[in-house]
This record gives structure tokens, sequence and C-alpha cells, in this order.
């Protein structure tokens, strides 16, 4: 079946992203796409061109961490 992810699996992804959020993992993957689309380079070594897949693999590998900002509630 085309377009299933299936590597890196979809659980290892949501661990590496705070509160298992897959609304954070997918913000992760596109700013990190779009650095790759602009020129940064890749952090890890895969056999695609795809900046998707790299930003994936690269977070499956623990090479991105996201960063939750603090808030301090409402006043």
């Amino acid at each position: 079946m085309a377009g299933v992810l299936n590597q890196p699996p979809v659980e290892q992804l949501l661990a590496r992203s705070p509160n298992r959020s897959r609304y954070t993992l997918v913000a992760m993957a596109a700013k990190r796409a779009r650095q790759l689309l602009e020129g940064a380079p890749p952090l890890v070594s895969v056999d695609s061109t795809k900046p998707v897949t790299i930003a994936l693999h690269e977070i499956s590998q623990g090479r991105l961490v996201c960063e939750v900002p603090r808030v301090g509630g409402i006043k």
C-alpha cells in the first residue's frame, strides 16, 4: 500500500514527542522539512532525498528534540 509510513515506526516517533502528541510530531517534522528544503544539512544518513522522510528519521534517532515552553497560566 503506497503512502503508508512503516519506517521509522509511528510508535517510535511518538515516543520522541512530548506527551506522545501526534500534533507536536507533525509540527516538528514539518518545521525540520522546511529547514532541509532551505538548505540545512541532514543530521542522519538515509536512502531518501525527501525532506519529510529525512526529518522523521532524524526525530526517530533522537537527533531532534522538541522543547515545550512553560506557560505561566492564565491571570
